[in-house]
């Protein structure tokens, strides 16, 4: 069985144009589909592998609503690829949960880029298992997100 979800568009945008939007913490909440990111907490552009950036979380099913998660870059390789794993942290440091966002970009020429967004959740353990079903969205916020990030770029 497969545990990851992916979705591909094309945008007409050149890739570093779009992969500036994707670093850009500030431009998340406009990005995601699900309207679960409210805001960033943590403002400063996305410049390093090993990066901790945090973002103010809305969800009904979530104990009191609003949250906050913390992502950890994972991938930046301009402009090519990013990617965060997300998770949380409780005062003791972040932990992460197993889950992870990727974008890969390919340059279509100078003006298009295809994207191809992937949400994998491979490395979860058992415990988060029992409580959250992966994925836990529709597979279509992959493409309202890509929409998103079109408008943006």
């Amino acid at each position: 069985m497969s545990e990851h979800v992916s979705a591909t568009l094309t945008l007409d945008a050149p890739a570093t144009a779009v992969f500036a939007v994707l670093a850009d913490p500030t431009t998340h909440a406009a990005i995601d589909g699900t309207g679960w990111v409210q805001r960033p907490a943590d403002r400063a552009p996305l410049t390093q592998a090993g990066q901790l950036f945090r973002m103010d979380m809305y969800h009904a099913d979530h104990p009191g609503g609003d949250y906050q998660v913390v992502n950890k870059v994972d991938v930046l390789d301009a402009p090519r690829a990013i990617s965060w794993l997300t998770g949380y942290d409780e005062g003791n440091g972040p932990e992460f949960g197993g889950w992870i966002w990727r974008y890969d970009l390919a340059p279509l020429g100078p003006s298009a880029t295809e994207v191809t967004l992937t949400y994998d959740w491979s490395a979860v353990p058992p415990n988060i298992r029992e409580y959250i079903q992966f994925p836990p969205f529709s597979p279509d916020h992959l493409g309202n997100s890509l929409r998103h990030l079109a408008k943006l770029a």
